[in-house]
């Protein structure tokens, strides 16, 4: 898997855990991790990027998967695999 993988989260998100463990089942050694409960100014960054308020927000190379249902749904509909391979 050679795609960048990077996910805004927070330290107590049941999401972004649940994410991250399957990205890492699907192969996904690093995830660039990108903490808003630590850094206000990355949560108005991602509110800026995504549109969106809520953690985790994904992105598998510069493609915006969004969140943690979003990522199991493309997962589910056999997506997943050919992002993270590009």
């Amino acid at each position: 898997m050679s795609a960048k993988v990077t996910m805004y989260c927070t330290a107590v998100c049941p999401y972004c855990v649940r994410a991250e463990a399957l990205l890492k089942q699907r192969g996904v050694a690093d995830i660039e991790k990108i903490r808003i409960d630590e850094d206000p100014a990355q949560r108005d960054a991602m509110i800026e990027r995504t549109g969106r308020r809520t953690v985790p927000q994904i992105y598998i190379g510069e493609r915006h998967v969004g969140g943690c249902d979003d990522l199991y749904a493309l997962d589910r509909a056999g997506g997943l695999a050919p992002l993270l391979s590009a």
